[in-house]
């Protein structure tokens, strides 16, 4: 009892001295890192009215979820061949784990009907991704409070990705960030599981996992990390088995279609070239040489801690005959974040949805990168907020101009740099990190 009462007894105490931290700190809550938790509690707060006020006042806008509608209620009346699923607006082109979460939804909005319902359900899919993406941000204390209004309330593309369009993206990328949090706590076995389930609804999630796969190598060594790789593959055979058995190709030709053609009036990132160099399959391969060989450099200069050589990561860590660290929290993150933002880089076509892919992850890129270094280097004055807002602007200009593709390319580049130029090397976990299980 005697215990009980001085812990209840400390909590007043504890919140007096917390209330009196930012009564003395007042001014500067909004720059503190150690103030994240409480300014992003604030903000999701506010997201709630922010939510349901554009739901009931903003006009929603048709895309794609009446053909998702319509691709799931082909499955429901007994279709399992994938080339013979169709919506409005094409194919089928998801993999299964997409059918069976619209399914949920299909049935839960009355056939696809109760738009408005839909709509409150993926204001429910904005917020838990907020709380699970200011988690990441809480855990690594990387950035200033004050950049958490940039990427919730001060971005009208993405709430209308969200709530005004309904596009399955969001959805992938809530449990992409499910499964990071899952990371970062050390559950890597569930974390794969949740990844899995990710990239099951749209491919997009695959952009991690050139990262994913390093960070593996680093924590367990190639054998202990092909089990959970295998148990990533599983998850996609067992989600894909009832189309698998009908028509295997069928299948794996349209959920994982590497070659998919894109349509040049919906780029964003590639206005300003011909519409045949768009349409070029050597262009595309230039795309795909650059991109590997751009993750290949940060994996063997950036990634890797210097000093280790590349190969000592395939080995049991309990057998490697060099110090190789685990890696930190914040390394972790900037990995995976990196790994996804360079696949955004070298894209074939970015259309206004996947503007979700990499939203959440800029302001971390940005402060984990050399700022005053390149600044210094090119004689600027360069500030993350305004590439923010430029990115913002290219992705809300509708159609896209040869402008605003240029622009996106440009604050591309410069993000790029700042993660080339990061001094920051692979760094060791705390002693706390240390202690984390491995599942």
């Amino acid at each position: 009892m005697a215990g009980g009462k001085k812990k209840s007894s400390t909590l007043p105490s504890r919140i007096q001295k917390t209330l009196s931290s930012i009564c003395q700190d007042k001014h500067m809550v909004l720059f503190k890192a150690e103030y994240t938790f409480l300014v992003t509690a604030v903000l999701w707060f506010l997201e709630i009215g922010i939510n349901i006020w554009l739901i009931q006042r903003v006009a929603y806008t048709e895309i794609d979820w009446k053909a998702y509608m319509d691709e799931v209620e082909g499955v429901i009346n007994g279709t399992y061949d994938y080339t013979q699923l169709k919506g409005d607006t094409g194919p089928l082109v998801y993999p299964a784990g997409f059918v069976y979460i619209f399914t949920g939804l299909y049935y839960l909005t009355d056939h696809g009907q109760n738009i408005r319902l839909g709509q409150y359900v993926f204001a429910v899919f904005y917020l838990t991704t907020l709380l699970l993406v200011f988690r990441i941000y809480h855990r690594t204390k990387k950035v200033p409070p004050y950049v958490f209004f940039f990427i919730c309330c001060a971005s009208y593309r993405i709430h209308s990705i969200f709530v005004l369009r309904l596009f399955n993206d969001p959805v992938a990328m809530m449990l992409l960030f499910g499964a990071i949090n899952l990371f970062l706590d050390g559950r890597w076995t569930l974390g794969c599981a949740l990844y899995s389930l990710a990239v099951s609804v749209k491919m997009n999630v695959l952009l991690f996992a050139p990262g994913l796969l390093f960070l593996l190598l680093c924590e367990f060594g190639l054998w202990k990390t092909l089990p959970k790789l295998t148990l990533c593959a599983v998850i996609q055979m067992v989600l894909g088995l009832p189309f698998l058995l009908v028509n295997p190709v069928g299948y794996v030709s349209q959920a994982f279609d590497l070659g998919r053609q894109f349509l040049f009036k919906w780029t964003v990132n590639w206005r300003f070239l011909p519409e045949d160099v768009f349409l070029s399959r050597y262009f595309h391969l230039a795309l795909l040489l650059a991109h590997i060989t751009t993750l290949l450099l940060f994996a063997l200069k950036r990634w890797k801690r210097s000093g280790n050589s590349i190969w000592s990561i395939l080995t049991d860590p309990s057998e490697r005959k060099e110090t190789v660290h685990k890696l930190s929290i914040i390394q972790t993150v900037l990995v995976l974040f990196t790994s996804n933002f360079i696949g955004m880089c070298f894209s074939r076509s970015l259309h206004y949805q996947f503007y979700v892919w990499y939203f959440h992850t800029l302001p971390y890129l940005l402060w984990s990168g050399g700022v005053k270094k390149l600044a210094h280097l090119l004689s600027l004055h360069i500030s993350p907020p305004p590439i923010l807002g430029l990115i913002e602007l290219s992705w809300n200009t509708y159609p896209s101009t040869n402008y605003s593709s240029l622009s996106l390319h440009v604050c591309h580049l410069i993000i790029l740099l700042y993660l080339w130029l990061n001094s920051t090397p692979a760094l060791p976990s705390q002693k706390s990190e240390n202690k984390a299980k491995r599942h």
